[in-house]
C-alpha cells in the first residue's frame, strides 16, 4: 500500500474527527458543581469529605513516559469509549455487578473495550492491506474490525449476565426453601438470611451477604432488600427480595410466600425445559430433512421425463 495514500487517509480521518468534536463538543463535567453539596451531605452522615476510591496496585504510572503520555491516552480512551458505549458509569457498574464482575471498574471495562476494538481494527486493516493492497478496502476493513471489536466486549458482558441469572434461578428454589424453614421455626427474616449466608455459598448467597453488609452500614432492612431487588439480574430473585422487604417491614407470612415463589420458579423451569426440548427436537430434524429431501425429490423427478415424453 502506498504510504502517501495511507497518510492521506489518516489526515482525512483526523479532520473528520475534529469536525465531529466541533459540531458536538463534550458536555461539562457535573462533579465540580455537585462537590460542595456532596461534602455537606457526607459530613452530615459522618463520612469523610472525599470518598475513598479503590485503587489497583500498580495502576498509577511511575515512569516519566507514563506520567507524560498517560493522561492524554486516558483522555483519548475516554472519548472513544463514550462514542462506542452509550451507557453511563452507573449503568455500566450495575451491569458489571449483575455479571459477577465486582472487581472490574467501569473505567477498566472501557479501556479493555477500546483496546480490543483497536487491536481488531489494526489486524483487519493489516490483513486487507497485505492481501488486497487497496487503501479504500483497508480503511473499510479497519472500520469494520473496530465495530466488531467494540461490540465483542458488550456481547461478552451480556452473556455473563445471562449465565449468572440462570445460576441464580437454579439456586433460588433451594434458598427459598431454606429461608422458609428458618422462618417457620421462629427466626426472623434477617436472622434467617444470616443463617443461610453463614452456611451457604453461591450467587444468591453473595447477594444476601451484600444485604447484610448494607444493613450493618446503616441502611434500613427493607431498603437494603429493595436495593438488592433492583440490582439482581433475575426477576424471580427480585420478587424474593421484595417479599423479604415486605416481611421485615409489615410482618407478612414469609414462609407461605417463599414456598409459593419456589413453586412458581419450578413451574417456570419446567416450562422452559419443555420449550428447550421442542426447540432441540426441531433442530435435530433439520439435518434429516436437508439430506433426505433432495434425495426423495430426485427419485420423484427421475421418471418424469419418460412419463411426459413417452420414452422407455
Amino acid at each position: 500500500m502506498n504510504a502517501v495514500a495511507l497518510l492521506a487517509a489518516l489526515g482525512v480521518g483526523a479532520g473528520l474527527a475534529a469536525l465531529a468534536s466541533l459540531a458536538h463538543p463534550p458536555a461539562p463535567r457535573l462533579a465540580p458543581r455537585v462537590r460542595p453539596y456532596a461534602i455537606v451531605a457526607r459530613n452530615a452522615l459522618g463520612h469523610a469529605a472525599e470518598p475513598v476510591m479503590k485503587r489497583v496496585a500498580g495502576s498509577e504510572p511511575t515512569s516519566t513516559l507514563g506520567r507524560l503520555f498517560g493522561p492524554p491516552l486516558r483522555a483519548v480512551v475516554a472519548r472513544t469509549s463514550a462514542a462506542i458505549e452509550s451507557r453511563s458509569d452507573e449503568q455500566l457498574a450495575r451491569s458489571l455487578r449483575q455479571a459477577g464482575l465486582d472487581d472490574v471498574s467501569p473505567d477498566e471495562y472501557r479501556v479493555r473495550q477500546v483496546v480490543i476494538a483497536c487491536l481488531v481494527a489494526f489486524a483487519g486493516g493489516v490483513l486487507v492491506a497485505i492481501t488486497l493492497r487497496s487503501p479504500l478496502l483497508t480503511l473499510v476493513a479497519a472500520f469494520a474490525g473496530f465495530l466488531y471489536g467494540s461490540t465483542r466486549e458488550r456481547r461478552k458482558l451480556e452473556r455473563a449476565i445471562e449465565a449468572r441469572a440462570a445460576r441464580i434461578r437454579l439456586e433460588l428454589y433451594t434458598i427459598n426453601h431454606l429461608l422458609a424453614m428458618h422462618v417457620r421455626t421462629g427466626a426472623g427474616a434477617m436472622q434467617a438470611v444470616q443463617r443461610v449466608v453463614d452456611r451457604g455459598h453461591g450467587a444468591v448467597v453473595s447477594e444476601l451477604a451484600d444485604v447484610l453488609t448494607w444493613t450493618r452500614s446503616g441502611m434500613a432492612e427493607g431498603d437494603a432488600f429493595r436495593h438488592a431487588a433492583d440490582l439482581t439480574p433475575d426477576v424471580s430473585a427480585a420478587r424474593t427480595y421484595q417479599l423479604l422487604a415486605a416481611g421485615v417491614e409489615r410482618g407478612v407470612d414469609l414462609g407461605a410466600g417463599l414456598l409459593a415463589l419456589s413453586e412458581d420458579i419450578r413451574d417456570a423451569r419446567r416450562e422452559r425445559l419443555h420449550k428447550d426440548a421442542v426447540r432441540r427436537r426441531a433442530a435435530m430434524l433439520v439435518p434429516t430433512i436437508a439430506i433426505l429431501a433432495p434425495i426423495m425429490l430426485l427419485f420423484i423427478a427421475a421418471p418424469l421425463p419418460s412419463i411426459v415424453l413417452g420414452h422407455h
